[in-house]
């Protein structure tokens, strides 16, 4: 896979997670940064920081962006329902991120 068929995103940690461009178009926000005319550094680097996104929510995300590209066109045509599975404890922060990267 070539380097700009890629985009790393970046947790608060500074854990990388390097993922297909496609699936990261899935959010709205990183699909603005990525493409937004002028000479922003996550457009010129392929690189997006979340200083407020943990690893392991941005972790999740990663997965849900593959699940979202893998299921969602498939399920809406069929009408058939198919769940992305979501740890309890993990829910808050992760609807607290998914709000803010419109996904």
């Amino acid at each position: 896979m070539r380097k700009e068929d890629t985009v790393k995103l970046i947790s608060a940690e500074g854990f990388e997670f390097v993922v297909d461009k496609k699936a990261a178009m899935v959010s709205q926000t990183i699909r603005n940064m990525l493409t937004s005319p002028g000479s922003f550094a996550e457009t010129e680097h392929g690189e997006v920081t979340f200083p407020e996104i943990t690893t392991t929510i941005l972790e999740k995300i990663c997965q849900y962006f593959y699940w979202s590209l893998q299921y969602a066109s498939i399920l809406y045509d069929s009408g058939k329902e198919s769940e992305f599975h979501i740890e309890p404890e993990l829910t808050l922060e992760l609807m607290m991120a998914a709000n803010y990267l419109h996904t």
